[in-house]
């Protein structure tokens, strides 16, 4: 009975983290080219939504890696045990940075745009070559959230194949997009916020949102009891 709760609460926050970084990443900016630094500050000091939209997305990071943790938990006493505390340990990693990730730019990037909008002429470029410095702790970190991020849910993927709890192809779906966000930490490390980078981040963060929402689909109508029937 507590395992069929802990799946419908892990089922709960799996979902509840899918919508909270949908909204969050549907109120961020996106005109500017990420790429043009002064194109992008511009933007970013005029929204008013800034700060929110990203406590936002932190929170979606969190639910989703409590729906892991409680995954994991569940895994632990079956076939898939060893991978899944790997995995569980990049999830508590992959908080950490995404927590590391908004304090830089959902705060620290948002107050150094509006210095530099607000600064005086004769001032404006010192104060852009500061805000670009944070920008650039904002492109490692980001970096490192995806490749954290991207372990993470390929570890995951291979616990459920070797669980057999979930059909196959749910674990699949979590190694092919946990690859792909990898793939993407590794573009983002060497172009920065490219269209390149760009172009490979956004279909990988559809594949894990995807994959987290299969999961706390079976999770809810299946229950940790009623998972053995999956058990090969």
């Amino acid at each position: 009975m507590r395992m069929r709760s802990a799946s419908k609460v892990g089922s709960a926050c799996a979902i509840a983290g899918v919508g909270l970084l949908f909204v969050g990443t549907y109120l961020h900016p996106m005109e500017a080219d990420p790429n043009d630094p002064a194109a992008a500050f511009a933007e970013y000091a005029a929204d008013h939504a800034w700060v929110a939209s990203h406590l936002m997305q932190l929170a979606g990071v969190a639910s989703m890696v409590v729906a892991l943790l409680l995954l994991a938990e569940q895994l632990k006493s079956r076939k898939g045990s060893s991978v899944a505390r790997i995995g569980a340990a990049g999830a508590v990693v992959s908080l950490a940075l995404a927590a590391a990730l908004q304090a830089v730019d959902g705060i620290a990037l948002k107050a150094m745009v509006e210095a530099w909008a607000a600064a005086p002429a004769l001032q404006k470029e010192g104060v852009f070559h500061a805000a670009f410095a944070v920008r650039q702790l904002e492109i490692g970190l980001a970096s490192m959230f995806c490749l954290s991020m991207g372990f993470t849910a390929t570890v995951f993927g291979v616990a459920l194949l070797e669980d057999g709890a979930f059909p196959k192809w749910c674990g699949g779906l979590g190694i092919v997009g946990g690859l792909s966000t990898g793939v993407a930490g590794v573009v983002i490390a060497y172009t920065g916020f490219s269209g390149l980078a760009m172009a490979i981040n956004m279909p990988a963060n559809f594949l894990l949102l995807l994959w987290m929402l299969v999961l706390g689909g079976f999770m809810w109508h299946r229950g940790g009891a009623v998972l053995e029937q999956f058990q090969v």
